[in-house]
């Protein structure tokens, strides 16, 4: 079984490709690695790709410093770069992605701004929740 959980903060906004069902957008996540020996943090930066309707999501609402719960699988790949070198590289492919605190501590964080908006649709911020309007909900990813 390939399945991944991971929860942190985007390092960047995200790297949109494609148009369309080709649609792939690339960021990565600074996530918190604990260790119990003397409660010491470190941070894996992980690299994030996500496709289709996931994409969008992201295009529309991520942006750096936005907490996510991203769930997919880790994937493994390799080319031969312009020197003539292997590079090996590493990606979780994000099959959900969740907003992981309110948009109130988002703010506080330097997070998420209180208006989001894409070319059809604005999303309207109420506190810690948004109103998502009618013609959005069908186009959500979860």
């Amino acid at each position: 079984m390939n399945k991944v959980i991971l929860m942190g903060r985007l390092t960047r906004d995200p790297d949109m490709r494609g148009e369309g069902t080709g649609l792939v957008a690339r960021y990565s996540l600074a996530v918190d690695r604990r260790f119990s020996r003397n409660e010491e943090n470190n941070t894996d930066f992980i690299n994030i790709v996500v496709f289709g309707k996931g994409a969008e999501f992201a295009q529309n609402y991520l942006k750096k410093g936005t907490k996510v719960l991203v769930t997919g699988r880790i994937q493994t790949g390799s080319y031969t770069n312009k020197d003539g070198q292997k590079v090996y590289t590493t990606d979780v492919i994000a099959e959900d992605q969740e907003f992981a605190e309110s948009k109130n501590a988002a703010a506080s964080n330097g997070g998420q701004s209180d208006t989001y908006s894409s070319a059809n649709t604005s999303v309207q911020d109420d506190g810690d929740f948004m109103n998502i309007s009618d013609g959005v909900k069908d186009d959500m990813p979860f």
